[in-house]
């Protein structure tokens, strides 16, 4: 039994098993896709205000943006204001992010106004709005 043994050894024949290497990597990359913060663009581009203090913002907020025409944008999608809250609550239930309004210089004050209050509406606590430094 003992010879038997030697001649195996000898013969060179190796197997390498790469099920558990690629099981392994499958289980990082759900891991990764699964803890992966998605930032949600508003869509457009606005020229927002000037501002002689501003703070950065985690960049896993929740983007409203107002057109200088009054048109309301979200995840590149244009939206009624009646869609404002529904969309806000819904991404609050999940986590707990902050609101980020981001206005057209040139938007109306009025169509703010009645965003901010929808955002307040849906739960919305940390509300800010995007400015220029």
């Amino acid at each position: 039994m003992r010879r038997d043994m030697l001649d195996l050894e000898l013969s060179g024949e190796t197997e390498i098993n790469l099920s558990p290497m690629i099981d392994c990597i499958f289980i990082l990359l759900i891991f990764f896709i699964v803890t992966t913060v998605f930032v949600q663009e508003s869509g457009i581009d606005v020229e927002k205000p000037e501002a002689s203090n501003s703070t950065p913002l985690p960049k896993n907020s929740i983007l409203i943006a107002i057109t200088e025409t009054g048109r309301i944008y979200h995840g590149g999608k244009e939206i009624s204001l009646a869609r404002v809250r529904p969309i806000v609550h819904r991404i609050l239930a999940i986590e707990d992010a902050p609101v980020i309004i981001q206005a057209d210089r040139a938007s109306i004050h009025d169509t703010f106004a009645k965003v901010y209050g929808e955002v307040k509406a849906a739960g919305g606590k940390d509300i800010h709005f995007a400015t220029n430094e």
